[in-house]
């Protein structure tokens, strides 16, 4: 089986009080800050493992953004992924879900076919849950998102989906985009030896030429139609007060600053 698992590097959530916005492009300074694989993308990667070792295949990971997600690929590798793609170009910068899924598409039709592309639910930094579905339809592929486990099935897959109140079973034909839930699976630890054959598998890098003709209106910052609006500061004059004495003293100190406050 042919198997795709899509992958975004994302911001160490360690250092989100460090993450600033520029004012003028409203998009994140992502310089200097450290980054992770997004956590439900390993889940992706885990069940795309397991299914590989049920009934073979091999599996492709593709990510988009700066040359610096060549470390998050190459953790996915260690995982045991066969090779990697990193489509990277400033062409593509500052793109939304719908931009993003749509160069994405185009990744995955000039290196596919495919019979599986898997993804987490949503990133860590976005959360909206956009793309999985998004891509679905760019390719024409059956979609299903929130899939707590996946069972082949003849020329489909039977997944269970996770729903606000209980679960649904669908039975969907391949080729498909499935977009998993992050407690779908426990995600195996790498080793050494993997890091190191990992340094072996193929890594390569997609430009925006690479990836035939786009359709300009929905590539980069200016094809995407969610562009964020007026950002404003918060002023905040919060100030502590040390309350000190016995209780009565305390509970008459704690009187007279809500009275102030509230005008009492």
């Amino acid at each position: 089986m042919k198997i795709a698992v899509c992958i975004k590097s994302v911001p160490d959530p360690d250092y989100y009080d460090s993450i600033r916005i520029d004012p003028e492009t409203k998009l994140l300074i992502r310089n200097g800050i450290p980054t992770i694989l997004n956590t439900a993308d390993k889940h992706a990667l885990e069940e795309a493992l397991r299914i590989k070792e049920g009934v073979g295949g091999d599996i492709t990971v593709v990510t988009m953004g700066p040359h610096a997600a060549k470390q998050q690929l190459t953790e996915a590798l260690a995982m045991g992924a066969d090779r990697a793609f990193l489509v990277s170009d400033r062409k593509l910068g500052g793109a939304d879900t719908l931009a993003t899924s749509y160069t994405l598409s185009r990744a995955l039709t000039v290196t596919r076919p495919y019979d599986l592309i898997l993804m987490g639910n949503e990133s860590a930094d976005g959360a909206t849950a956009h793309v999985p579905s998004q891509l679905g339809e760019w390719l024409g592929f059956c979609h299903c998102a929130n899939v707590m486990s996946i069972q082949q099935d003849g020329g489909g897959f039977i997944v269970m989906r996770k729903l606000d109140r209980g679960m649904a079973k669908y039975r969907i034909s391949a080729p498909a985009v499935i977009a998993v839930n992050h407690r779908i699976n426990t995600v195996r630890l790498t080793n050494a030896l993997a890091i190191l054959r990992a340094k072996n598998k193929p890594l390569a890098t997609l430009s925006a030429d690479d990836l035939g003709e786009l359709d300009e209106r929905y590539v980069g910052l200016a094809g995407s139609p969610s562009q964020n609006g007026e950002l404003l500061s918060v002023e905040s004059d919060r100030h502590c007060t040390m309350i000190e004495g016995t209780e009565e003293q305390a509970a008459e100190q704690v009187y007279t600053i809500l009275a102030g406050a509230l005008s009492l």
